[in-house]
C-alpha cells in the first residue's frame, strides 16, 4: 500500500537515503525544511518540499503542521532531527489523531534523550558508560580532583554545543553558570580520551519492544578531527553492542527508532554509551546500503503493517565528501589513514552527500556548510575547550 509520508526537518543528509527508498517504493514523499540552502530541499526524490517555521517556535509550528496534515491527507510522519523527534513524542496524543507515527511516550523519550537521565539509567542497571555527576544535585567544591579532566555537558544538546573540556574545579567554576544560562542544566562527565574506536548502533523496536532490525556503524574518520560527525564510516557486525543497546531501550520502555553513540575508552578498552539520538543519523546511508531499509520499515510499522526483517550485509562504506576533505586538511594522519583517503574506486563505497542520480543536494548542502563554517557563532558552538 502506498502512503503519503512527511519528513520533518528534512534538510540534512539523512533525508536523502530515506526519501529515495520511500520514493522508489512508490510512496508520496513530502519534506519540511527551514532554510533553502540544505540537502533535502532540492532532492529529486520528493513530491513536495515546503519551507516552514522552526520547530522551536512550537505553537506556530504545531498549527502549521496540523493544517498541512489535514489539507494534504498525510499518513505518516518521520522526524529527521532531534527537536522534531521530541516534538512528536511530546504531542503524541493529539497528533496521533491526525496521522500515524511510532514514537515513545514523552517520559520515556526524555529518559533516553536527556544525556544526564540516560547516564542515570546506565548507572542503575550496570550498562557501560562514563562516570557522570549531576551538577544540579552536586556541590562543585565536593567534586574530587580525580574526576578531572572532565567534560561539561548540557543535559539536552546536539552537535557538541555547550560541551567544554575542563581540567580542574576552578575551570568548572569559571564556566558553569554561563553554560547553564545559555544551554540549560548540565552534568559533568569523565573525559574519554581520544584513541578509542567510535561506533553508532541503530535499532528499530516494535510496539512490544521486539527488535526488528539493527545495524552497526564504525566511525573511522570524523570532523572536527578531535571528535565530531562521521566523514568516513563502514558498517560492521557486532551482536554484543546491539544486545547492550537493545537492553537499554527495554529498560526505559522505548519503541521505534533509536541511534546510539558509543566510544571505546582507551584506559580500559570498554565501549561506553554516550548518548541516544532519537532519529535516523546523518550517516545512515551505509546502513541502508547494507540492506536495512529503515524508511519503509518505519512507514510499515506506523501504518500497523508487520515491519519487514531485512538481511544485513555489513562492509559498506559511506563518505561525506565535504567533511572528509576538511579532515584531510586538518588531520596529521592524512597519508596514513586506513582505508586510504585516496581510495575512491571502491564498489562498496558510497557518498553521504553526493549522488550522480541526485546531484543538486550536494551543491546546496555544501554551500550551507561553507556558510556555517564562516559563521563565528557556529564555530564557537563547536568549541569544546575553555
Amino acid at each position: 500500500m502506498k502512503n503519503k509520508v512527511l519528513l520533518l526537518d528534512g534538510g540534512g543528509t539523512q533525508t536523502l537515503p530515506i526519501a529515495k527508498s520511500l520514493y522508489k517504493k512508490g510512496h508520496e514523499v513530502h519534506i519540511f525544511f527551514q532554510h533553502k540552502l540544505n540537502y533535502g530541499s532540492v532532492t529529486r526524490y520528493a513530491h513536495k518540499k515546503i519551507q516552514t517555521y522552526s520547530v522551536k517556535n512550537e505553537s506556530d509550528y504545531k498549527v502549521f503542521l496540523k493544517d498541512y496534515i489535514s489539507k494534504n491527507e498525510i499518513d505518516v510522519l518521520i522526524p529527521m532531527s532531534d527537536p522534531t523527534a521530541e516534538f512528536l513524542s511530546k504531542h503524541k496524543e493529539s497528533l496521533s489523531q491526525l496521522c500515524r507515527y511510532v514514537a515513545p511516550d514523552y517520559e520515556t523519550f526524555m529518559k533516553g534523550y536527556d544525556k544526564n537521565l540516560l547516564m542515570n539509567v546506565c548507572r542503575d542497571h550496570g550498562f557501560p558508560h562514563p562516570k557522570t555527576i549531576d551538577l544540579a544535585l552536586a556541590e562543585i567544591q565536593a567534586i574530587p580532583d580525580s574526576m578531572f579532566p572532565a567534560i561539561l555537558k548540557p543535559n539536552l544538546t546536539t552537535g557538541g554545543r555547550g560541551m567544554k573540556i575542563l581540567n580542574s574545579r576552578k575551570e568548572l567554576e569559571l564556566v558553569y553558570e554561563n553554560n547553564v544560562k545559555e544551554y540549560g542544566e548540565c552534568h559533568l562527565q569523565e573525559y574519554v580520551a581520544s584513541g578509542g574506536r567510535q561506533f553508532k548502533v541503530e535499532l528499530f523496536l516494535d510496539e512490544n519492544q521486539k527488535l526488528i532490525n539493527s545495524s552497526v556503524i564504525h566511525k573511522i574518520r570524523y570532523y572536527p578531527v578531535s571528535g565530531g560527525s562521521s566523514c568516513f564510516n563502514v558498517t560492521v557486525s557486532d551482536d554484543a553492542l546491539v544486545k547492550i543497546c537493545h537492553d537499554v531501550l527495554v529498560k526505559i520502555s522505548w519503541i521505534g527508532f533509536a541511534d546510539f553513540d558509543l566510544i571505546e575508552d582507551p584506559k580500559d578498552g570498554i565501549m561506553k554509551i554516550m548518548e541516544i539520538n532519537p532519529r535516523v543519523p546523518a550517516c545512515l546511508k551505509s546502513a541502508v546500503d547494507s540492506g536495512i531499509d529503515y524508511g519503509n520499515m518505519i512507514v510499515d510499522a506506523s501504518m500497523g503493517r508487520e515491519p519487514e526483517h531485512y538481511d544485513y550485509h555489513p562492509g559498506k562504506q559511506c563518505r561525506h565528501l565535504g567533511f572528509d576533505f576538511l579532515w584531510f586538511l586538518k588531520s596529521k594522519d592524512r597519508f596514513k589513514a586506513q582505508p586510504s583517503w585516496f581510495n575512491f574506486l571502491n564498489r562498496n563505497q558510497a557518498f553521504q552527500d553526493f549522488s550522480f542520480g541526485d546531484p543538486l543536494p550536494f551543491i546546496y548542502g555544501s554551500l550551507s556548510n561553507i556558510k556555517k563554517l564562516t559563521s563565528e557563532n557556529f564555530r564557537k558552538s563547536k568549541e569544546r575547550t575553555v
